[in-house]
């Protein structure tokens, strides 16, 4: 099916889009576009939404807002925002009248004519989709890159063509009601994560598994071999499986001997490049190198890989210098919304750094962040609803001593961010990176990070 033969079909329906947001608003312009019945649905007021909920309406559009915008569901399809859970009772009642629930991720899989490859996992999503994309980019070809990251792709589909490659970051939100997988699956690893919005651990897996579950014979799926789910996952996976690994060495996959990085397919090895030809810091760079890698073997040439990996700098908001002040340098690595994130920034410093933590309570444990913060910190600045949770869990850590590391709590963030100034000497590293997502202060870890960034590079020499 193509966009415009699904676009067709829904010219004598009702449709609802839920949540008026980055993915959904050039949904509901395109659908406006085509006189298509529309409803949006969003939780925020008119106030909230401004300019753009009189843009919509002068349109055609109805605004079904505040705390009542799921009361009535019965259009006959109603596109669910990501962070809506499907079974809502709202959502439940409108699939018992006959409605079809989906979103603009399901449709964008059913009518996108070119290469699927998509990356889950608790972290490293988004560098390992940016290296997948960049890597083919490098390599000559045509790549869309959306889901969490980039734009929104649905609207585009019928600009793409079948030589193209449709690169995706995917969270567990948008996979959880997901019937179709993408050609080539990448799990860069689970750990718990967003136990807020889901009921359980199994929940989360579950969800993440789609990716691969309904791949054929053809398929690959690309798993980390060390990590105890995904590599249980593996086993399970209807396609063509292939591992990374930094510990063993897979029998089809990418692995770490010594320096070297590795790729075996096929039973034929060949070295791709050495962990030094890596710009990165920190071994989970590594990681998602080596997920990157096995997920492109065969339609990347390794010297491209190579050269790319001694020039990429990464992504924003993920361990970025943002600037050297008065010796110290500081880090944005705000993506780092869980405490594995986090985990993995701090050992990718040499030396014991200021780290600035704290946030939005997802109500996942931070048991196992304590003994990493006593091993790598030296002074630990919280701020935001977790601060008590962390400080805790840092306490509770064996090797814990009173002062080793200092922890203090600093409100408001701003202030937290100068005390980690004032207090950093020469040499130091200060890293943002909270182990937590930042709700309680921000609309994400974007404008955390941004907000970070432009506290820092304020600062007068």
């Amino acid at each position: 099916m193509t966009l415009r033969e699904y676009l067709d079909s829904l010219k004598d329906k009702t449709v609802a889009v839920i949540g008026i947001g980055v993915s959904n608003t050039p949904l509901l312009r395109l659908l406006l576009r085509e006189k298509i019945r529309v409803t949006a649905c969003d939780k925020r007021d008119r106030a909230a939404l401004g300019a753009l909920a009189e843009e919509l309406e002068k349109d055609g559009c109805r605004l079904q807002l505040g705390e009542d915008y799921l009361r009535g569901l019965d259009q006959d399809v109603i596109f669910r925002t990501p962070g809506l859970r499907p079974d809502v009772p709202e959502l439940l009642a409108a699939a018992e009248r006959g409605s079809e629930i989906t979103s603009e991720m399901e449709v964008f899989f059913k009518v996108c004519p070119c290469t699927l490859i998509a990356v889950t996992g608790s972290d490293g999503k988004t560098t390992t989709t940016t290296i997948i994309a960049e890597l083919l980019k490098a390599a000559g070809n045509t790549v869309h890159v959306g889901g969490n990251i980039g734009n929104p792709l649905l609207c585009q589909a019928d600009e793409m063509q079948a030589g193209d490659y449709a690169v995706l970051e995917l969270s567990s939100f948008q996979l959880m009601t997901m019937q179709q997988s993408p050609h080539i699956a990448v799990v860069t690893n689970l750990a718990p994560n967003h136990l807020d919005i889901h009921k359980s651990m199994e929940e989360y897996v579950a969800a993440k598994e789609n990716i691969f579950r309904y791949q054929s014979a053809g398929d690959v799926a690309v798993f980390n071999l060390d990590n105890d789910i995904t590599r249980e996952q593996g086993g399970r996976a209807p396609g063509q499986v292939r591992y990374f690994s930094r510990r063993e060495e897979p029998g089809e996959g990418v692995f770490l001997r010594g320096q070297d990085i590795i790729s075996r397919m096929d039973g034929r090895e060949r070295v791709i490049m050495t962990t030094e030809d890596i710009r990165l810091p920190g071994l989970h760079n590594v990681e998602n190198y080596m997920a990157a890698i096995a997920a492109v073997d065969g339609l990347v040439p390794d010297e491209i890989i190579k050269k790319f990996a001694r020039e990429f700098n990464g992504v924003e908001h993920r361990i970025e210098l943002v600037r050297t002040y008065h010796g110290a340098r500081f880090y944005n690595d705000s993506i780092a919304s869980s405490p594995s994130r986090t985990i993995a920034g701090l050992r990718s410093f040499k030396e014991k750094v200021i780290l600035i933590a704290g946030g939005y309570d997802k109500h996942i444990p931070f048991d196992v962040l304590g003994p990493e913060v006593v091993a790598h910190v030296k002074l630990l600045v919280l701020c935001g609803a977790t601060a008590g949770k962390i400080r805790a869990a840092v306490e509770a850590a064996p090797g814990y001593r009173v002062g080793c590391p200092e922890i203090v709590e600093v409100t408001p963030f701003e202030k937290a961010v100068e005390f980690a100034r004032d207090r950093a000497q020469s040499g130091d590293v200060v890293t943002l990176s909270p182990a937590c997502a930042a709700f309680d202060q921000f609309k994400n870890f974007m404008e955390r990070g941004k907000t970070f960034k432009s506290i820092v590079n304020g600062w007068e020499e």
